[in-house]
């Protein structure tokens, strides 16, 4: 147990270092998020207005935008298993007294620490868009941005583990992260769209990670009642039952906890 556990940090501390090394990686993570961010908020602003007493379009999608950084950065963790297996270097881990579920593991904590770090930094930048942040929501927020990226981060692993080369890697997750973000309440709520959007929303775990930060970022908006509604802006409703916090928490972990077995077999079988 004690190897095993020795095993995960060593993977996961060479995740840390590689991202410490690549600086223009934060820039280059971030940049998307905060390009969104300046394009959705100065075009629609003005447009939407409030969604809700005290709750204009901006304070709104701020936590979608902080869990898309998130998810961008945890499921482009993958790409260090297609990277490593190009340069040779998982030959190298796979003959080490390391075993692959310890490899797997180690690559989806570094990623997640790294995804956590890059949260905190948008988190930082939230005053500058007018979304007021306090110690109390970062503290919040931690464990729950923990939890999403770990997930998001089984998912990375589990479509790098079948990839042959960066380019069919980048295109393939490219292609899977605007739908995952689109159709997660970032930038609008999922409960108020047509059905079958409703339902693959639904299915997507980082909707419950979105709507968990939102609530967090939203709590005094809640306990005031002013969000209350016919067609509520917060809150996954499924099967007449609105999400807590809690439980956006248990679904993500649930799915993160069953992505990364996925990711374990895959990386067994085709690693």
């Amino acid at each position: 147990m004690v190897n095993f556990a020795r095993g995960i940090w060593v993977i996961a501390y060479r995740e840390l270092l590689r991202f410490a090394r690549e600086r223009s990686r934060l820039a280059s993570t971030l940049g998307m998020p905060i390009i969104f961010m300046i394009v959705f908020s100065e075009g629609l602003k003005r447009q939407i207005g409030s969604l809700a007493v005290g709750v204009d379009f901006v304070k709104f999608m701020y936590p979608g935008i902080v869990a898309m950084s998130v998810s961008i950065n945890a499921i482009f963790s993958g790409l260090s298993v297609v990277w490593d297996r190009e340069i040779g270097f998982l030959k190298e881990v796979l003959v080490a007294p390391i075993s692959r579920s310890g490899v797997v593991l180690g690559k989806a904590l570094g990623a997640a620490v790294i995804a956590l770090f890059q949260s905190l930094v948008m988190l930082a930048l939230a005053p500058f868009f007018g979304v007021p942040v306090t110690l109390e929501i970062v503290l919040k927020l931690i464990p729950i941005v923990f939890v999403l990226s770990l997930s998001l981060a089984g998912f990375g692993l589990l479509i790098g583990s079948r990839m042959r080369s960066q380019q069919s890697f980048q295109l393939l997750v490219q292609m899977v992260v605007f739908p995952l973000t689109f159709l997660a309440g970032v930038f609008f709520p999922v409960n108020d769209v047509p059905r079958w959007m409703e339902i693959v929303s639904k299915l997507n775990p980082l909707t419950y990670g979105v709507d968990a930060i939102r609530r967090i970022f939203l709590a005094d908006e809640i306990s005031a009642g002013a969000l209350a509604s016919s067609h509520p802006i917060i809150g996954v409703t499924v099967f007449g039952h609105t999400t807590t916090t809690l439980e956006d928490v248990a679904v993500v972990g649930l799915l993160g906890a069953a992505l990364l077995v996925g990711a374990i077999f895959s990386f067994n079988r085709q690693a």
